[in-house]
């Protein structure tokens, strides 16, 4: 029964493409973000493009950006991240 109480509640708890952007670009200023859904609002693709990244490993680029969505990450108002990083040409 629990599992359908949070099932029900994650509708509530949706996460739009411009909080995600927003949250980015607060941990993360002068980035550039771009979101795509896969699947409904909890499923998406994210490419974060930042001069930050420089010199930082993959790991850590992408530490710095789940950082930035850990408590939608948490809540599962985000089920699944695909999540490319680069920095700019």
């Amino acid at each position: 029964m629990l599992i359908h109480l949070i099932k029900a509640f994650r509708i509530y708890i949706m996460t739009t493409k411009t909080d995600v952007i927003n949250l980015i670009t607060k941990k993360i200023p002068n980035s550039e973000v771009l979101v795509e859904s896969l699947k409904g609002n909890d499923h998406l693709q994210v490419t974060v493009i930042s001069s930050e990244f420089n010199g930082l490993s993959l790991v850590k680029q992408h530490k710095l950006v789940y950082s930035a969505l850990k408590e939608e990450l948490a809540s599962e108002a985000i089920h699944a991240l695909a999540l490319k990083t680069e920095t700019p040409n």
